[in-house]
């Protein structure tokens, strides 16, 4: 294996939750309305410093999407999912990434701790 190149940030930064890697900013986040099995998740235009795994077809509240879970270069937690295709009118996911808030730090250092509440409901990926 080769030498790990990561991408540092400039700004309001969110980071992995357990090696501290920068993963996106702030100005990046298109959503802050999406949900999963851990509570909040934000969709952003772009991230940094992940992995791509493979594609797959899964069924989420908001219909049927080819999504591929993307992990931290820094530790290899899985942190979310990318869209890679996205079905009926949720086409302007295609190409974006959600970050789920329990495995991310936010841009003032604070970590997303969920309840049971947190569950109740969801727009995506209830089963990631």
């Amino acid at each position: 294996m080769g030498r790990l190149f990561v991408v540092t940030l400039q700004g309001k930064i969110y980071r992995c939750k357990h090696c501290n890697t920068h993963l996106a900013l702030y100005e990046d986040i298109v959503s802050k309305s999406f949900h999963c099995r851990h509570g909040k998740a934000y969709l952003f235009s772009k991230v940094t410093n992940v992995t791509v795994g493979e594609k797959e077809e899964r069924v989420m509240t908001t219909g049927l999407h080819t999504v591929a879970d993307i992990f931290c270069v820094g530790c290899g937690s899985i942190v979310g999912w990318k869209y890679e295709t996205a079905h009926e009118n949720q086409k302007y996911k295609e190409g974006k990434s959600v970050l789920e808030r329990f495995k991310i730090l936010g841009p003032d250092g604070s970590s997303y701790w969920f309840g049971r509440e947190a569950y109740i409901g969801g727009s995506d990926a209830d089963d990631v």
